[in-house]
């Protein structure tokens, strides 16, 4: 059944996010996982691939590939996207622009592919814009917010979380709390659902199941960190207010 992993940030390269990491690695159930780095929001920054490679391939002995849709994509036909994505154990995306990214897996049919590779079973996680990206909408410095150019806007993800409620995603929210809190109240006033605005070093595990007494699909969900003083908050309307919850501390929730 379908997994994905929303990381809030964190320096990969300084292994802050690795006990994340080796979680979502023995998700994959194998020696040696298949795993596909797409780093378009960094424009696929070489540096950025080189730390990945170093982390997930040196130091966790994984099949490391890289989906490079900018730098090669005058050598990637449509066939070879397939392949790399669906061909995946793991497919982890990196930070950057997340209004740019997605502009270009529209555009090359990324976006579909994903939704494709999560119903057969592909691992899907990444962090900040890697992270926005699976949910119906992102709080997001890569676009203005139409009340406020001060303040961060709302970005529409691919929406891909198999449940009603609609979940709004913010990253970074220890090291900019001030302007992500003030992003989220005003965006959480003419969104419905929920906005979860996760730390650096913290993450969302979501995972369909099928309930054995119903035989329906539900979700579980776990706070995974990777540090100590790290949260998950939601926010979510109540009588016409914008209220706040920070969820577990860690393991398994109940519901969002």
């Amino acid at each position: 059944m379908g997994k994905i992993i929303a990381i809030g940030g964190g320096e990969i390269g300084d292994s802050d996010t690795l006990l994340i990491d080796r979680k979502i690695v023995r998700l994959a159930k194998r020696n040696k996982p298949k795993v596909l780095f797409i780093p378009t929001a960094s424009n696929d920054a070489k540096g950025y691939c080189d730390v990945f490679r170093r982390i997930y391939g040196d130091k966790l002995k994984c099949q490391v590939d890289f989906l490079l849709l900018i730098k090669e994509r005058d050598i990637l036909n449509k066939k070879a996207i397939s392949d790399k994505i669906l061909s995946a154990d793991i497919v982890y995306v990196g930070g950057g622009n997340t209004l740019k990214m997605l502009q270009i897996w529209r555009k090359t049919g990324v976006d579909k592919l994903l939704k494709k590779a999560y119903k057969n079973g592909v691992i899907l996680t990444g962090l900040s814009a890697g992270a926005v990206c699976w949910f119906r909408y992102g709080v997001s410095d890569a676009i203005n917010n139409p009340k406020d150019k001060k303040l961060f806007g709302r970005i529409r993800g691919l929406d891909m979380i198999p449940i009603k409620k609609s979940i709004t995603f913010s990253p970074h929210n220890i090291r900019e709390k001030t302007i992500r809190k003030q992003s989220i109240m005003e965006i959480m006033l003419r969104t419905p659902g929920i906005c979860l605005a996760v730390d650096d070093n913290a993450a969302l595990f979501i995972q369909d199941e099928i309930d054995l007494n119903t035989k329906k699909q539900v979700q579980k969900y776990e706070v995974w960190k990777s540090k100590e003083n790290v949260s998950i908050v939601k926010y979510f309307k109540k009588n016409k207010k914008i209220r706040r919850e920070v969820l577990s501390e860690s393991g398994v929730l109940n519901d969002l």
